[in-house]
């Protein structure tokens, strides 16, 4: 497994690299053609974003790889990982250096190449006992993750319907082994405010200011949040030369809702305030974007599948627990398929999304122990 993950870690595969994805899934296809079924690497669904003038662009991502393996057994499951790093090809962090002994540094060993080395393990090992008849499985690798999952999240809510349970390899929530348990959800929209031009001296009362409308909007949406919501207005873009009233703004959100009820009530929020300010302002307004991540609560499932998780960690002579995290993932998409996942299965290490990201070599069999007793026990009806 380390060898794989230094391998593997060595190849850019930021998000926007499509050379290095292109390069990341062919590896990751070879990898895994050792188990049994179909293998295929899909393209992702269309998507677009708004750039600075308003106009929507389309977005480019990598393929995602897909495996279904044993699709007519009684016991079908869902494992999923990303081959995406948030370290782009111009990103000084690109090499792997031994912080110590046993901590290995670089891009993507812990988020999440080491988990796919992990899932890739416990899979392989299970494929040699005489339970794997008993169960069948889909893979999901996707390349878009680390920017929310647009272009995969159509393949993901496919593979996710009618299993029992799901697996996500994102690292441990905390470099003990700590799992992520309840998730908000999170949505990103991007609000085009058109007004009016005219001059600054002779007559603005002509003009209808977009950039004060989106402070104003900035404002409202900020005065929404909560304990049950948070939201962040994180950039305003356009604007005009000092003597000219700007016809356009753009303001950038993120809200992230604690539950589906949280949810609607933001976007109901988003909503009012917009009508209000496009009213008080004189502006159009146009919101590009939603909650690409919904809520993902610990419903009664959800506690058995971790109950389930724990106890094999027990056996193990691993104290795995939970906590609630702040952060989004795959699960998120997951668990609002109406299936029970743990989506912190993978490695332990920590600092991730910084030049400090580390992975905890031992955690790899660790890992990969866990998640092969955890699956044998799920197929021999432990959940149930």
């Amino acid at each position: 497994m380390l060898d794989k993950v230094e391998r593997w870690a060595a190849i850019n595969s930021g998000s926007s690299n499509m050379l290095g994805l292109a390069t990341m899934a062919a590896v990751l296809a070879d990898e895994f053609s050792v188990l049994p079924g179909e293998l295929h690497l899909r393209d992702p669904a269309p998507v677009d974003a708004m750039a600075s003038d308003g106009s929507l662009n389309a977005l480019h991502y990598g393929q995602n790889l897909h495996l279904k393996v044993r699709p007519s057994a009684p016991v079908q499951l869902l494992f999923t990982g990303h081959m995406d790093t948030v370290f782009g090809i111009d990103h000084p962090f690109q090499d792997l250096t031994w912080r110590e002994d046993g901590v290995l540094g670089g891009p993507g060993v812990a988020d999440m190449k080491g988990g796919i080395a992990v899932m890739l393990a416990a899979l392989k090992a299970l494929e040699a006992a005489p339970e794997a008849k008993a169960f069948g499985y889909e893979i999901v690798l996707n390349s878009d993750e680390e920017v929310g999952s647009p272009g995969s999240a159509a393949l993901l809510a496919q593979a996710a319907r009618g299993k029992n349970a799901a697996f996500t390899y994102e690292p441990a929530a905390l470099p003990d082994g700590t799992l992520a348990g309840a998730r908000p959800g999170s949505g990103n929209f991007s609000i085009l405010i058109k007004g009016k031009s005219a001059h600054a001296g002779r007559n603005p009362e002509d003009g209808r200011n977009a950039v004060v409308a989106a402070a104003d909007l900035a404002l409202r949406l900020a005065k929404a949040k909560g304990p049950r919501l948070s939201v962040n207005p994180a950039r305003i873009e356009g604007g005009s030369p000092n003597n000219v009233v700007p016809d356009h703004a753009i303001l950038r959100v993120n809200m992230r809702p604690f539950t589906t009820e949280d949810q609607d009530r933001a976007r109901a929020q988003l909503d009012a305030a917009v009508a209000m300010v496009a009213a008080e302002h004189d502006v159009t307004i146009h919101v590009h974007g939603g909650f690409g991540r919904p809520p993902k609560p610990l419903d009664p499932e959800a506690e058995k599948l971790f109950g389930l998780v724990r106890r094999c960690g027990l056996d193990l002579g691993q104290d795995i627990r939970w906590q609630p995290s702040g952060g989004v993932c795959d699960g998120n998409n997951i668990a609002a398929c109406g299936v029970p996942v743990v989506d912190t299965m993978g490695v332990r290490g920590g600092a991730i999304h910084s030049d400090q990201e580390y992975l905890i070599v031992d955690s790899l069999a660790e890992r990969a122990q866990l998640s092969a007793l955890s699956i044998l026990r799920l197929v021999t009806g432990a959940l149930a």
